[in-house]
């Protein structure tokens, strides 16, 4: 098996991008994510104390590509998700999907 072509490529994304580059998007998307999520964490149903806010957590792994978000009490389900007694409030998925389409254009910026 040949593969023509792979000295350019390769030399085009040095060019364009380093990997400190990559690390550098996902941690600005992951703790503008985080920012997110808990200003959306203030619910308006019931009774709130604020544990929810507080423990939304951002870590990253695999060497700083991958920035995980999220609340880590127990009950943070059912607040987003909503039960039979009670209304979802959430919160997650809406700092989620406007972060996702910004971390998509902000990958694609470091490609052009």
């Amino acid at each position: 098996m040949k593969l023509r072509g792979a000295d350019q490529l390769i030399g085009v994304l040095k060019k364009k991008a380093t990997l400190d580059d990559v690390k550098d998007v996902v941690k600005l998307n992951g703790s503008e994510m985080q920012r997110g999520m808990m200003r959306k964490a203030s619910f308006t149903q019931g009774y709130q104390t604020g544990t929810t806010k507080r423990s939304i957590k951002l870590t990253f792994e695999d060497g700083g590509f991958t920035a995980r978000v999220g609340p880590t009490t127990d009950y943070s389900w059912y607040l987003e998700k909503g039960t039979r007694f009670m209304a979802a409030q959430p919160f997650v998925g809406p700092a989620f999907y406007p972060q996702r389409t910004k971390f998509i254009n902000d990958m694609k910026r470091l490609m052009k």
